[in-house]
């Protein structure tokens, strides 16, 4: 099958990849649009494992607020340079985060920022829950391993589906931005406010 230009560029639309990216993923997978959406998805997880090791030390912070002023967010999000921390990417990707966090309220950051204690409070919980329920011991361990995972979907930014695509989580969200900027990006720490209902 041909590859059309108007075909790259649609694709280099959806995407935000590069030219030749687009092109070389609609020839590998012979114009299936989807297809080359996933092969593109794959090799921005490929470059942001690759740039996942370099440090970030530069970046900015980004701050929103709900327009009835009752709910707030501050958010730094850190990449490796200066010059990438005024690209439009990096710019939407933090705006996109702070919604994120203002709407779904993660209380970490990541599944490694959870607290030991916290996770075995959880299990706890659990495990309480599927005893009262008289679910057998042998298949008590899978349930309590399912909702853990549940547990962090729900309390950590980084596993949260994101609310604009829930066919993603935000760590592929930051991995398609890492692949369009070739920089790594971490979400450095995020404080969100939302006025008290005493």
């Amino acid at each position: 099958m041909e590859i059309t230009s108007k075909m790259v560029k649609e694709l280099r639309e959806i995407t935000g990849a590069g030219v030749m990216d687009c092109k070389s993923a609609l020839v590998e997978s012979k114009g299936d649009m989807e297809k080359a959406k996933e092969l593109l998805r794959k090799k921005g997880i490929d470059i942001a494992r690759k740039k996942s090791s370099r440090e970030a030390k530069d970046g900015c912070i980004f701050s929103y607020v709900h327009f009835n002023g009752k709910v707030g967010v501050l958010l730094e999000l850190n990449c490796e340079t200066d010059f990438v921390a005024r690209t439009d990417t990096f710019k939407t990707l933090g705006k996109e985060i702070t919604l994120q966090i203002a709407a779904m309220a993660p209380e970490y950051v990541s599944i490694e920022d959870v607290p030991p204690e916290r996770i075995e409070k959880e299990k706890e919980i659990y495990r309480e829950q599927m005893e009262k329920e008289g679910k057998p011991p042998e298949i008590v361990d899978k349930i309590v391993e399912g909702k853990l995972k549940k547990f962090y979907e729900e309390a950590c930014l980084l596993e949260q589906k994101y609310i604009k695509d829930d066919s993603k989580r935000i760590k592929e969200l930051i991995n398609e931005a890492i692949a369009k900027v070739g920089e790594n990006i971490v979400v450095g720490r995020f404080t969100r406010y939302e006025l008290s209902k005493r």
